[in-house]
């Protein structure tokens, strides 16, 4: 419904005699604060955690992630492990194999990939979707697997691109 035309006149008379406020300025915007790392401690202080509370003796983890480093493997190289930011050289899928073969063809590829001098390599050990009740064998013991090596200075679990929670990343000293 449109205002008829005595409605416009009426508000026409009614606001003849208004003008603009002489002078005034919008207020000043307020600066913006500094960016500010909000979970960078948090991160920091659990990836500490993890990596005092491996047990190289323990069964493994039984978590979705996995993730270790050692104490010389400073947290800005440890994110790029984790962002898949360095680069893989080889990788080796454990998929179908017992938990001696895997550990077996396991060491095997680390020994080579440390001759041939490689820095990062990927471990595919699947999700044990196929183990049964048990859960996922492989998948268990990789960590201790690769913490008892000496050569492993740290592994974290892939990109989902490259296998998530189903393949980790092994940075090689």
């Amino acid at each position: 419904m449109s205002p008829s035309d005595d409605d416009r006149e009426l508000f026409r008379k009614a606001v003849e005699d208004v003008r603009p406020i002489a002078g005034r300025e919008e207020p000043p915007a307020r600066p913006t604060p500094p960016p500010r790392a909000r979970f960078r401690r948090r991160d920091e202080a659990e990836v500490l955690a993890e990596s005092l509370a491996a047990d190289p003796e323990a069964e493994g983890e039984t978590g979705e992630h996995l993730g270790f480093r050692r104490p010389q493997v400073g947290l800005p190289l440890f994110r790029k492990l984790r962002r898949g930011e360095i680069s893989v050289r080889d990788e080796i899928d454990l998929h179908g194999l017992t938990a001696a073969e895997a550990r077996a063809a396991l060491y095997e590829f680390l020994a080579e990939a440390g001759r041939l001098n490689f820095r990062c390599v990927r471990v595919i050990h699947g999700k044990g979707k196929r183990s049964g009740h048990g859960g996922p064998v492989i998948k268990r013991k990789i960590g201790r697997w690769l913490q008892l090596r000496e050569d492993v200075l740290a592994y974290c679990s892939a990109r989902p691109v490259d296998g998530g929670t189903g393949a980790v990343y092994v940075l090689l000293g």
